[in-house]
């Protein structure tokens, strides 16, 4: 995971709408609708790590606060969480849930900037 940085914390939200007005009064930032391919939900444009909003739901990265650490290779990264006694909840091609070696939760997302294509087999 080298050159893995922190690239999304995301918030899950009974209440989206509600959760909107208080991100974006406490960051003094609008939360924009993301694009169709990143899902459900609103973020930040600019500043780095970006903050994102969803709508709570009960899948493995929909029920707490989330940092999301941008990698260029999933397959490498999940790997190393395996080797460092850590776990994998929900692995997936463009954004994977895991565990560290204490249980906490954390995600990995590919880097869109510089991501590695899986091999074709």
């Amino acid at each position: 995971m080298a050159g893995a940085r922190l690239s999304l914390v995301e918030f899950p939200a009974d209440d989206p709408q509600r959760a909107r007005r208080f991100w974006e009064g406490l960051l003094e930032e609008d939360l924009g609708e993301r694009a169709e391919a990143q899902g459900s939900g609103r973020e930040t444009r600019g500043a780095q790590p970006t903050v994102g909003i969803h709508e709570r739901g009960a899948g493995p990265g929909d029920t707490r606060a989330l940092p999301y650490f941008a990698v260029a290779d999933m397959a490498a990264a999940l790997e190393r969480v395996h080797a460092l006694g850590g776990g994998v909840i929900h692995q997936g091609e463009r954004w994977s849930i895991c565990r560290d070696s204490e249980g906490t939760p954390f995600a990995l997302a590919v880097d869109p900037v510089n991501p590695v294509k899986p091999a074709r087999q």
